[in-house]
């Protein structure tokens, strides 16, 4: 009896936390080492991916990451990024303190789906980096379109409607010229990210009103995920990947569509289908998820894992859309940061030692 009230009681101190995986474009000049700084002692894991990456003949992430000065074109590179930060992020999960928080959820943005499958056991043993390197490396070849990504919030960080029809509607009038394709492919918080062919991006970048001098903002090395341009890549991952590769999840798993993928009652085979043909093909609602995340398991921290610290911004352009802990700005976000974090980012220093 005493043990087992010991056991409760040891359990209801722990913080419950849903865990964010990052995505493309999240390991960048200042996240160079950030495996060796922070994993080195994680090298049975490490050995593996690199083992793997060998026999694809693809250099490995130890040597990625060690490398002396970063480079744009190599660390960006889809079949480069996609298992290095896939190493960064699940190393940094495997460190958070289970004895102060207990995870509740898994979500992430864009690849940081791959990711969260990898987190929550979606994935058997070896079939993480198989799968992720697999997607990653679909368009070594030369990529298919591009993305551009626009904000439409206002300087306090709350959703301008006005501006977000305007810019839609633009979106539209940039299809019904020749030879222009262009599609919505991530809801990110108070930015809208667009995939699309290169003439229908440009269009639509010469359309947009110039904002802060940064954007409309084309993404470096990145193709038209998440939209109908990549009905090919779906199909040959279809031909390449197992359903074998994949397990029941041991935790709740928030997808691009805000749907949650229970443990006990997921089917495999949908699984199987929406990772490798529905995300692939359809926009990637991370706004959504993180909805969900937040009104169904009501968290005491949300944790980004590493590398970078890029979509915190994002996360707190959703709670703020939701007025979550009474945040309707910036301001009031940042307040709540000094005072009592309740995003908690691993590729930031002082937040970092927060989860370890």
């Amino acid at each position: 009896m005493t043990a087992n009230t010991n056991n409760t009681m040891t359990e209801s101190k722990k913080q419950r936390a849903v865990v964010i995986c990052p995505g493309r474009g999240t390991y960048n000049k200042e996240e160079l080492g950030y495996l060796k700084r922070f994993h080195g002692d994680k090298i049975e894991f490490i050995d593996n991916i690199d083992q793997y990456r060998q026999e694809q003949n693809q250099m490995p992430i130890s040597e990625l990451d060690a490398m002396e000065n970063y480079s744009m074109r190599t660390h960006t590179a889809g079949e480069n990024a996609s298992a290095l930060i896939y190493a960064c992020a699940y190393s940094d999960h495997q460190a958070i303190n289970t004895d102060v928080y207990d995870v509740v959820a898994v979500t992430g943005n864009s690849m940081g789906w791959y990711i969260a499958l990898a987190v929550a056991g979606a994935l058997k043993n070896d079939g993480a980096i198989e799968l992720i390197n697999t997607m990653g490396s679909m368009m070594t070849n030369g990529l298919i379109g591009g993305q551009l990504i626009y904000p439409i919030i206002n300087e306090t960080w709350q959703k301008d409607q006005d501006r977000e029809s305007q810019v839609i509607q633009w979106l539209d009038d940039v299809n019904q010229q020749k030879d222009c394709e262009v599609y919505l492919s991530i809801y990110l918080g108070g930015y809208l990210v667009f995939g699309g062919n290169k003439q229908g991006l440009k269009a639509l970048e010469n359309i947009l009103p110039v904002i802060d001098e940064r954007y409309p903002m084309n993404l470096f090395n990145h193709a038209a995920f998440h939209t109908p341009l990549l009905e090919s890549v779906s199909d040959k991952a279809l031909l390449q990947l197992s359903r074998s590769l994949f397990n029941v999840p041991t935790l709740p798993l928030i997808d691009g569509l805000g749907n949650i993928w229970q443990p006990y009652s997921t089917d495999i085979n949908d699984l199987y289908e929406y990772t490798l043909t529905t995300q692939v093909t359809e926009p990637y609602n991370f706004s959504k998820a993180i909805e969900v995340a937040i009104k169904e398991y009501a968290p005491d921290k949300l944790i980004i894992l590493g590398p970078g610290a890029t979509l915190g911004g994002a996360v707190a352009q959703c709670l703020i859309e939701h007025n979550w802990l009474g945040l309707s700005s910036k301001k009031d976000f940042i307040e709540q940061q000094k005072k009592a974090p309740f995003i908690l980012s691993m590729g930031i220093a002082e937040q970092r030692k927060l989860v370890l």
